[in-house]
């Protein structure tokens, strides 16, 4: 591995820790448990794709026991973070959507975040900007790799 590569594994694992701490940080203010911010930001990228989330995504998504994502939803739902609805096509299914106040927390959350990451990035050009994006959806696409490969490995 070269040492510029090194060197931006380095950065990208420094990078993984702040925002970790970032999050630690900003999440006791409303008493979420990461796991909470983890499931809003799954529900998030779903709202954005029109897919309906439900309690077997999440599990899935969340690598979570059935009663693991069963306790998650209900502090979600006593949090008044999502609602829950019952499927108009098969009525044993569950969708989950978030509420408005979901939304508020993430925005009070993570605009500070978005906003002073925004200013870092502002002095690339866009040609520069794009690079960047290319290597991070490759980087991401890789880590997702990574953690398949991991679990097919694991004991059962």
């Amino acid at each position: 591995m070269a040492a510029a590569s090194r060197e931006l594994l380095a950065l990208l694992q420094q990078f993984t820790v702040e925002t970790d701490r970032y999050v630690d940080t900003v999440s006791v203010r409303d008493a979420l448990h990461r796991t909470d911010l983890n499931a809003l930001g799954i529900m998030m990228g779903a709202a954005r794709t029109g897919a309906t989330v439900t309690p077997g995504m999440l599990r899935h998504a969340l690598n979570l026991s059935s009663p693991a994502t069963t306790a998650l939803i209900d502090r979600l739902d006593e949090a008044g973070h999502v609602r829950r609805s019952r499927s108009s096509v098969d009525r044993r299914q569950v969708h989950l959507e978030m509420t408005e106040k979901a939304l508020e927390t993430g925005s009070r959350l993570f605009i500070p975040l978005a906003r002073e990451v925004e200013q870092a990035l502002s002095g690339f050009t866009p040609e520069e900007l794009e690079l960047f994006s290319t290597m991070m959806r490759k980087v991401t696409d890789a880590t997702v790799n990574a953690r398949r490969k991991a679990l097919e490995d694991a004991p059962e």
